[in-house]
């Protein structure tokens, strides 16, 4: 059994009957967006779980070997070239877990968002889509799909139609435009409905882009009455 990883939980109000799992990226922790909670407007949404989780600390060795909380390796610049596929699959599980243990503690996999931020966005987009389980949708910011060679073969059909919202920095100097563009467009190739936003600002969260973010979270957790249970 995978153990879980570390994290802050904040809910929207008592008895949540959703769930946002938010990834945070390269060097930062659950703390990078818990912050943003109280910014969105979830007027109409039900009461949600976040659960920020922390990644653990490795060596990256894009930083001369620096240890610093990541997802997976960074082996280079261009990020696509060479890339830690044991490391993106262990923190796949990691991420996994943390979907089970909502469903665990009540929340139907079709009401969860699974959400991510430049790495942690890579990570939202692979889990994302390889899960078995319808989930509510993906929120991709700021980055782009890994592994994208073997995703045609890996992809499930169940998350085939699930919403991802994705976001982009028109100045993002870290994970550039033209990355986030190719990562929207493969999937778009595939059939998954992509909302694609970009916003003038570099690798960081605009303004604009948190309005937008609430808005996505009303159109896919307030289209339907929580999931209930019927035994016969």
């Amino acid at each position: 059994m995978t153990a879980l990883l570390p994290r802050i939980e904040l809910e929207s109000a008592p008895h949540p009957t959703a769930a946002v799992i938010w990834l945070h990226g390269l060097g930062a922790d659950g703390n990078d967006f818990a912050g943003l909670v109280p910014e969105l407007d979830l007027e109409g949404c039900p009461p949600i779980r976040f659960v920020f989780p922390h990644a653990p600390s490795i060596p990256v060795t894009l930083n001369s070997g620096y240890i610093m909380p990541a997802w997976y390796d960074i082996l280079g610049l261009n990020l696509v070239d060479r890339q830690d596929a044991p490391g993106i699959q262990k923190s796949e599980r990691a991420i996994t877990a943390l979907i089970e243990h909502e469903v665990a503690r009540g929340i139907p996999y079709e009401r969860i968002v699974l959400a991510g931020f430049s790495q942690g966005c890579a990570m939202a987009l692979h889990t994302g889509l390889r899960l078995p389980h319808r989930l509510a949708g993906i929120m991709a910011l700021s980055g782009y799909l890994p592994l994208a060679d073997r995703f045609a073969t890996e992809r499930m059909q169940a998350n085939a139609q699930t919403p991802v919202f994705m976001a982009h920095g028109t100045q993002d100097p870290v994970v550039v435009l033209a990355r986030g563009e190719s990562s929207r467009d493969a999937l778009a190739a595939m059939g998954h409905p992509v909302q694609w936003h970009t916003y003038p600002m570099q690798h960081a969260v605009h303004p604009r882009e948190i309005a937008d973010i609430a808005a996505f979270l009303k159109q896919v957790l307030d289209d339907a009455a929580p999931t209930v249970a019927h035994h016969v």
